[in-house]
């Protein structure tokens, strides 16, 4: 039976609490009892690093709001939900917690939301309310989630500010996820839809975007249509992932202990927490179209991409990793990394960080689908 991750919250570092961490305190200094001296980090033979237990404070450079929101984590209790807990219990936990943010969203950008299906494949379409929005070009929105969650509610996260702002229509894509499917499930369903939208639209004039696992879904894309005979599209936006697998590289371990949303990575001989409910259960994760940024002939062949991701975010070292084999195939990319973020950070209104980063969004894309 796959793990699901305790904190069901994960995919909204927002709503979930601070890590539990063990506070290391020097004696108190005296005239006559000079402080002691800081702890140091401890390298072994074979190259691991052993840190010592340390305070992290909020960073200065992060907005007030952002600052006051740390200090509501001390008040924040985690769902009381366990690996025990079926898929239907966690899809409506990771919805009812991340919901909380869509009326906020929907007040800062008014929007429409319709219902429907391109392709065969459940959509939302969301459009500005009460203006006109671009008729020559069309957003394709691909939800975090984890590949098993939160299309009620990251769908409507990401594609409400894009949709508002920017003056789009936005198509949140309902893709197949664990445990019902696997891989290549998701990344079929979404070009379903953009071959679809190909009968409307140019290909430099569709975008496609997503966080977390969406994020990682959009790459997947971008590999996956040269591969099969479908023209590229004119950009992409990978958020709070990047074109490499989750859990893996520098930022996994650090955030797992300075935000705690996610778990740090399985060591030798654990079983890996499985976010995905088995969606990736048969899967090579170093392939090219799970990992794009690790075979250059594949990524060269990627579109205009912008990344976003976040100092204190389990997703940085991937979006790190994508956006230097980006400029090493030259393919324009951009990389906007939140100071004092963690993962997924647009998903929150009350954040200027967050405001600042749909303006950004909706900039590249206004750019690049010429």
């Amino acid at each position: 039976m796959h793990r699901i991750l305790p904190r069901v919250a994960a995919m909204a570092f927002a709503v979930t609490a601070a890590a539990a961490m063990a506070q290391q305190t020097a004696p108190p200094s005296s005239p006559g009892n000079p402080p002691a001296a800081p702890a140091r980090p401890v390298f072994d033979d074979a190259g691991t690093v052993h840190v010592p237990a340390f305070e992290l404070p909020p960073s200065p450079f992060s907005s007030a709001e952002a600052q006051r929101f740390m200090t509501f984590r001390a008040h924040i209790k985690p769902p009381s939900l366990s690996a025990k807990d079926d898929i239907v219990t966690n899809r409506h936990a990771i919805d009812a917690l991340m919901g909380s943010q869509i009326g906020a969203m929907q007040a800062l950008y008014p929007v429409d939301i319709v219902e429907d299906s391109v392709a065969g494949v459940p959509v939302r379409i969301v459009t500005p309310h009460g203006k006109s929005y671009d008729p020559d070009r069309v957003l394709i929105n691909l939800h975090g989630g984890g590949f098993s969650t939160c299309w009620g509610s990251c769908s409507l996260l990401e594609s409400i500010p894009i949709a508002g702002l920017g003056g789009y229509k936005v198509i949140s894509v309902n893709y197949r996820m664990g445990p019902e499917a696997t891989h290549p499930a998701a990344v079929e369903d979404a070009a379903a839809v953009y071959r679809d939208l190909l009968k409307r639209y140019s290909p430099h004039h569709i975008g496609v975007y997503g966080c977390s696992a969406g994020g990682s879904l959009t790459a997947q894309l971008a590999a996956w249509l040269p591969t099969h005979g479908l023209p590229q599209m004119g950009a992409a936006g990978i958020f709070g992932a990047g074109g490499v697998r989750f859990q893996s590289g520098d930022s996994a371990w650090i955030a797992a202990y300075i935000d705690g949303s996610f778990p740090p990575p399985a060591k030798p001989g654990e079983t890996p927490i499985d976010m995905s409910h088995g969606y990736f259960a048969h899967a090579d994760m170093a392939d090219s179209i799970i990992s794009p940024a690790l075979h250059p002939d594949v990524i060269a062949k990627f579109p205009p991409t912008l990344l976003i991701t976040g100092t204190r975010s389990m997703d940085m070292s991937p979006a790190i990793v994508t956006n230097s084999a980006l400029i090493k195939a030259r393919v324009p990319a951009t990389l906007i990394v939140g100071e004092g973020m963690g993962h997924c950070y647009m998903y929150m209104p009350g954040l200027p960080e967050a405001r600042d980063a749909h303006q950004a969004i909706v900039d590249f894309f206004r750019k690049n689908l010429q």
